[in-house]
């Protein structure tokens, strides 16, 4: 199991005691089929919803776990709409369309498995009435919104290689009246230059390269193996492959990684980073590796870039030389649909660049 998945396992074992015992069940049921990173969002959205009960009065439980399942069958639809607007105008932490859509299909999961699935000692379902199957969660973006928000936003042809030859050698000009800061490039050029360079040439989600451990890259088959998004089978890791491209840059950071970081014997970690106060170098977080491609952006003149918009930019160009089910598969998209945004990207792609020839001509 991986780095992050083991985290939210243990997270989420944490939490499933103080849930009901309805929702332990159905967090159990579903267990063989999501990671746990999935499970715990479920259970996050779980705790939202039982604490708003108990805010509102519609429970007369003191603590989350003793919330009964008729209190549910009680629920009213005028109840949901008040829980929805609820979310729309929580004030400590606002909650946007996607999200508030994600939270009632949580609720209409267990709802639909408590009345349609679960059954009492007697065979009758455990909940018997579903209000939330009255609720109908909109989709709140398709493929071609989210296209036009992605418009403009993303490194195209030339900019790929820009951008990193920006990061190993154009930064250090932009900072040279900042000694912190060239101290702190010169130090980390080649293994920044080394991740960004492999986003842009694989389309990795950043999870997935926090994750990485040395024996997962293979450079003669160009092949970084993964544990992919959504797959709670950890008995295997899903093949990768990444570009020509990308292989100067990471011989470059290999060659120097175990001196430069002090990497210590047991340390698999493929990309590391000597934290403050500490002498050796340890695994990089994703908070770490977030705050590295904003810094560089900035400076680039990109300051909407993020690691997703790099995968978004590699996804772009790879799809313009690929179909959609190559491009899904790359990606490890669990769905063609999310894909198609690369579809409504590069028609407009394709028109920028005959008119760049026109242009030339």
């Amino acid at each position: 199991m991986n780095l992050q998945k083991r985290k939210d396992r243990e997270e989420l074992d944490r939490r499933i005691p103080t849930m009901p015992w309805y929702i332990d069940k159905f967090i159990h049921y579903k267990l063989p089929d999501l990671s746990p990173s999935s499970l715990l969002e479920y259970v996050r959205d779980y705790e939202t919803f039982l604490s708003w009960l108990m805010a509102e009065g519609l429970t007369e439980a003191a603590r989350m776990n003793d919330v009964p399942i008729t209190d549910l069958e009680r629920l009213h639809m005028d109840s949901v709409d008040q829980f929805r607007m609820f979310l729309a105008t929580k004030k400590e932490n606002a909650n946007t369309k996607t999200t508030i859509s994600r939270k009632l299909s949580s609720l209409r999961s267990l709802f639909h498995y408590l009345s349609q699935i679960a059954e009492d000692e007697h065979f009758y379902p455990l909940l018997k009435r579903n209000v939330m199957a009255k609720v109908s969660v909109k989709r709140t973006h398709k493929p071609k919104d989210t296209a036009a928000k992605l418009e403009g936003k993303l490194l195209q042809e030339q900019e790929i290689l820009e951008f990193i030859n920006y990061i190993k050698e154009d930064y250090a000009h932009d900072v040279a009246a900042n000694k912190q800061a060239i101290y702190a490039h010169e130090l980390n050029r080649i293994r920044d230059c080394c991740i960004v360079s492999l986003i842009l040439n694989s389309g990795l989600r950043v999870s997935e390269l926090v994750n990485l451990n040395l024996e997962d890259i293979d450079l003669k088959k160009r092949l970084v193996y993964v544990y992919r998004k959504g797959k709670n089978d950890d008995t295997f890791k899903t093949p990768v492959y990444f570009r020509q491209d990308a292989i100067p840059d990471l011989e470059q950071y290999f060659g120097q990684r175990d001196t430069r970081y002090k990497a210590p014997r047991k340390e698999k970690a493929m990309f590391l980073a000597i934290a403050n106060g500490k002498k050796e170098g340890s695994r990089m977080t994703k908070r770490a590796i977030q705050e590295m491609v904003i810094k560089y952006a900035k400076r680039f003149g990109k300051p909407y870039l993020s690691v997703h918009k790099l995968r978004h930019s590699f996804a772009t160009d790879y799809y313009l030389s690929n179909d959609l089910y190559k491009t899904q598969e790359q990606l490890g998209h669990a769905s063609p649909e999310t894909t198609q945004i690369y579809a409504h990207l590069t028609d407009k792609t394709m028109a920028e660049a005959i008119d760049r020839r026109k242009e030339d001509n």
